[in-house]
């Protein structure tokens, strides 16, 4: 993960005996004494067991309600349920670890164990970061494929988990064959990437690491839902009454996606290069340990935005509450089917580009097995009981479902 971290080096202006300790601790690989005060460790120790506890829970009731409810298995919800699991290996492999540190005052597991915190709680942050690029990308494809949804096929989704996982390996074993080192971090109760190191070597890989795991990924993000946004708007042109409320959702929705991003994920970002490209000191302990707690919230946030936001996922969690059977919707995949066909007849005696653009609309529903009922008003209708003559101008009515709505 992206993390400012100040090295033994850097921090002897801070605190020399503190930082020498530390050092002879880190390269004998027994353990090291924090730079905190004990309230500071009392301070950071609680804000990672609240988010240790509740990015635990709340992955742990996304995987229960995905096993148990079929009607939740979908292609696009393997990419959502790879971003709970990354999160939760997160919840189980890291946090515990800088909490017991935090609680203690010092880290506990020594220099290997050091090493492997690092490079573990990298693997799984840019995993979930590269998943919810990849999320946007197939939001993105579906609606930019005018084809009909297709609630089988998982191959294109099993492809973009595997690249997830890949692309984040290629990213995060580097620094166990040279290419920079995973160390110590701020105060000394976490460990990560050492971004304080002025050579060319881990200066190189930290430039990469901030562009291709970072600020790639956000572009994918920004560029897909604003698409996704902007035809949602053009919707709204044809049939204003009935896209006005989901265009507003969606906008919602993508404001608190890009602004959640940025807050998890900006500190470590802007504390790496200062800590980097800055003059040793700059990045004080205390300072640097505040972006490594606000990138663990993601763990917390993303179950929050992306699944229990998701109408089908929260009908399942109020059905898992009350014991109940959750209610079904109707399948997108013969709804696609219905649509398709009604457009297509439309076509002969309609507008050609008006149909053209509706039949893109169409592909824009979530290609899962069933969705939720969404109310009279939400539902995909298309008036075909009206004689030919009377209809032949109108465009078809058709709801937009998008993945936002589960």
């Amino acid at each position: 993960m992206i993390v400012s971290n100040v090295s033994l080096s850097g921090c002897a202006e801070v605190n020399s005996a503190l930082c020498a300790g530390a050092g002879e601790g880190h390269l004998g690989g027994g353990s090291y004494r924090t730079t905190l005060t004990p309230t500071g460790n009392l301070v950071v120790a609680v804000c990672l067991g609240f988010i240790g506890t509740f990015g635990l829970l709340n992955n742990l009731l996304v995987l229960v309600l995905f096993c148990r409810y079929k009607m939740l298995r979908s292609p696009i919800n393997l990419l959502l349920i790879n971003i709970s699991i990354s999160d939760l290996l997160v919840c189980v492999l890291g946090t515990p670890f800088s909490f017991a540190a935090s609680t203690q005052g010092r880290w506990l597991i020594g220099e290997v164990g050091c090493v492997w915190y690092g490079f573990a709680n990298s693997l799984f942050g840019i995993v979930s970061l590269i998943s919810l690029a990849v999320l946007s990308y197939e939001r993105y494809s579906t609606m930019m494929t005018p084809t009909e949804a297709d609630s089988s096929n998982y191959c294109k989704i099993s492809l973009g988990i595997t690249l997830s996982w890949v692309y984040s390996l290629i990213w995060t074993m580097p620094p166990l064959f040279g290419w920079s080192s995973y160390g110590p971090e701020g105060p000394g109760t976490t460990c990560s990437v050492d971004w304080s190191a002025k050579t060319a070597n881990n200066v190189s890989y930290i430039i990469c690491l901030f562009v291709f795991c970072l600020i790639v990924p956000f572009l994918v993000i920004v560029f897909c839902y604003g698409k996704l946004l902007c035809a949602i708007r053009q919707v709204s042109g044809i049939n204003a009454s009935m896209s006005r409320k989901r265009e507003q959702r969606v906008l919602f929705m993508v404001v608190i996606m890009v602004i959640c991003y940025l807050l998890c994920w900006l500190p470590y970002g802007v504390m790496a290069l200062l800590a980097t490209f800055g003059p040793p000191g700059l990045v004080t302990p205390e300072a640097s340990i505040i972006p490594s707690v606000l990138a663990k919230t993601s763990t917390v946030i993303n179950p929050v935005i992306y699944v229990f936001m998701n109408k089908q996922f929260y009908r399942c969690f109020q059905a898992l509450l009350r014991c109940e059977t959750p209610r079904r919707g109707s399948s997108i995949k013969s709804s696609s089917k219905v649509a398709t066909k009604a457009m297509r007849g439309v076509a002969v005696a309609g507008p050609r580009r008006t149909d053209d653009f509706l039949y893109m609309v169409a592909s824009l529903g979530q290609p899962a097995t069933t969705i939720p009922q969404l109310g009279p008003s939400y539902e995909p209708t298309m008036d075909i009981t009206r004689p030919p003559s009377s209809d032949i101008n109108k465009p078809v009515v058709v709801s937009l479902v998008t993945h936002f709505d589960g």
